[in-house]
């Protein structure tokens, strides 16, 4: 079995990983070094011409047999990953996540990537190919652990790179158990985990070994990544999160579309950057919609993630409890009105804030105007469609956005005028390995996923001959 032995050692200091939803513990992660992150960048490099020679179809099958692997772990690994993360197993969380890792593996192994004749008019022919970069770093976050690491890595072997990770500090041991899994189809220190803190994250960063960052996180870090990669001039995919509007159009149904907007926002207790985090609903549905967000919202049980009654678990860390404590409070001093939750109980284990609907905002709010990054949605009324554009687009980030309406023609007219990398229309977050996905604005640049997704992962070079 390939496992990261590069850099597995008795004398290797640990952390003790603690269950966000009980304060027990639930492992022990290595706390790796820059020197491991130097030795994981020169075994990678020596591992990556090897793997780039085999070509696209090897390559593709051995992601294949990767997902065969993720898939017969499957069970173990979403357990990990609700102890360590939270999120319960059933729902959109955990059991979810690990099926999606497999699915995003076995995508970017079956979509097809060819040489494109750019012109072949008798005199001039030339042709666009993509080569391999080399090393990528990846650089993931705490909220999707391991979907978004494969996001990063399986597109990048594809495409014939090696890839060391750096996984968050929160939740690093599913990162591990999940590359783990997928090096017992891969050649030895192609794949390599690299368990430190932030001093670890600027080093791979700034490198210049490694090719390309790929990083998903907060605005404010990947602007020092942008920084420190300038010397390098290193390519980046850089997902920095957003502040997710929709927007629900005078001729909807509340009814119908009350569930979708509620997993729209509270999917993974609302730990996710595209989640619908301000809702903007037009005042001759407010009250209707209020109401039927709040009886979906009652219905939706939370606690433990290893109980398989709950689909909401705890937040992640203390620092994120905080952040949304303190919107929720702001928003009632206010004078919002709570319709659902607001009130957690302090003296109860683990992380758990409650699911909370809060109407009668002003736009301006912090809760409105700052991304609470969990389980508090922030209602907005509107009198006129322009007015909830010029509110949706007036934030400096733009990750993805939503239209809710019975006409779609209407819900597409509005949708173009939104400032988001994706609009989605009656759904929100639903992302699909074969339709690409970036940021706009300050959420971001570069795309993830489908054919778009292999090309960010390769080198453009033009054969003109």
């Amino acid at each position: 079995m390939n496992t990261n032995s590069l850099l597995t050692s008795t004398s290797t200091p640990t952390r003790t990983i603690l269950d966000p939803a009980t304060g027990e513990a639930v492992g022990e992660a290595p706390v790796h070094t820059v020197e491991d992150l130097e030795a994981a960048i020169t075994a990678a490099t020596e591992a990556q011409p090897a793997w780039a020679a085999l070509g696209h179809e090897a390559r593709s099958a051995a992601l294949m047999k990767a997902a065969d692997a993720v898939e017969a772990n499957a069970e173990e690994l979403a357990k990990m990953l609700s102890r360590e993360q939270g999120k319960p197993l059933n729902g959109p969380n955990a059991r979810f996540e690990v099926g999606a890792c497999a699915a995003w593996l076995r995508a970017a192994a079956g979509t097809p990537l060819e040489a494109e004749t750019v012109v072949d008019d008798g005199e001039t022919r030339a042709q666009l190919h993509y080569r391999p970069i080399g090393v990528v770093g990846a650089i993931g976050p705490w909220n999707w652990p391991m979907m978004i690491t494969v996001w990063q890595i399986a597109p990048a072997l594809r495409m014939g790179n090696a890839v060391v990770v750096k996984p968050s500090e929160y939740t690093p041991l599913s990162v591990l158990a999940l590359v783990e899994t997928i090096n017992t189809a891969l050649p030895e220190n192609l794949v390599l985990v690299v368990s430190g803190g932030r001093d670890v994250g600027e080093a791979l960063a700034s490198h210049p070994a490694i090719g390309k960052v790929m990083f998903t996180g907060s605005t404010a870090t990947g602007k020092a990544i942008i920084r420190s990669s300038a010397d390098t001039v290193k390519r980046l995919t850089l997902e920095l999160g957003g502040n997710d509007a929709g927007i629900v159009l005078p001729d909807s149904d509340p009814q119908a579309i009350a569930e979708g907007l509620f997993w729209g926002a509270f999917i993974n207790t609302g730990q996710t950057c595209a989640a619908l985090k301000r809702l903007y609903v037009h005042e001759s549905q407010y009250d209707a919609v209020c109401d039927a967000l709040t009886n979906v919202a009652q219905a939706m049980p939370m606690g433990n993630g290893l109980d398989e009654n709950n689909v909401l678990g705890p937040l992640q860390n203390q620092q994120q409890y905080d952040i949304v404590a303190r919107l929720v409070e702001e928003a009632k001093a206010s004078g919002a009105r709570v319709l659902i939750g607001g009130n957690p109980d302090a003296d109860a284990p683990g992380y758990f804030y409650p699911t909370t609907l809060i109407a009668d905002i002003d736009n301006d709010n912090p809760l409105v105007a700052e991304e609470q990054f969990g389980p508090a949605l922030p209602i907005i009324r509107y009198s006129t469609v322009d007015e909830a554009v010029a509110k949706a687009n007036a934030l400096d980030v733009g990750l993805g956005a939503s239209v809710w309406s019975s006409d779609l023609d209407a819900a597409r007219e509005v949708a173009s005028r939104i400032q988001a990398g994706t609009v989605w229309i009656n759904k929100h977050g639903a992302v699909d390995p074969r339709v690409p996905f970036g940021g706009a604005k300050q959420s971001g640049y570069g795309l993830e996923f489908g054919v778009e997704g292999l090309k960010a992962l390769g080198v453009p070079q033009i054969i003109n001959g």
